[in-house]
């Protein structure tokens, strides 16, 4: 059965892309730290800074694409009433991550990061699992309920008028 909300083609290969890279950087950059770079007490590994660099970036585009959610995605399925729990929390953990990946980067210490750094990665990974939950339900195959538009008429789609 298609989403009830879908995204357009683009913005899903955008907003999924994103993840993919956010996460395979951020969880590459934790092996390769840990275990031959400096958080295993050894020079940093040349390629940690390149992972970081990458990682960066994929938020950049992440950012975009969770902020193109906002005009249609979200308000429609709000407006639907469905999804809404894994909705907010994907939403919650985007805050979240944006606010600790900017605290490492610019506020905390050298002594604060590290665990920051770790939380950071559990609720990334969290973000990820919650998005495939978001989406698995959005094609549970519900009927769509619009009686709570305008209960006394029945639904009726709008002509677009430009």
């Amino acid at each position: 059965m298609a989403a009830l909300n879908p995204l357009p083609r683009w913005q899903r290969w955008l907003l999924h892309g994103m993840v993919v890279l956010l996460l395979a950087s951020g969880l590459g950059w934790l092996a390769l730290h840990y275990s031959v770079g400096a958080g295993a007490g050894e020079l940093p590994h040349p390629l940690e800074a390149w992972l970081m660099r990458l990682h960066g970036a994929a938020a950049m585009g992440a950012l975009f694409a969770f902020g193109g959610l906002m005009p249609r995605h979200v308000p429609r399925g709000w407006q639907m009433r469905r999804q809404r729990r894994t909705g907010l929390a994907l939403w919650l953990f985007v805050g979240l991550l944006v606010g600790s990946g900017y605290a490492m980067y610019y506020l905390v210490s050298e002594a604060l990061r590290p665990g920051i750094g770790l939380a950071h990665a559990a609720v990334g990974t969290v973000l990820t699992l919650g998005l495939l939950l978001h989406r698995q339900g959005s094609r549970r195959g519900q009927p769509v309920q619009r009686h709570h538009l305008h209960p006394h008429r029945p639904h009726r789609p709008r002509s677009r008028s430009w």
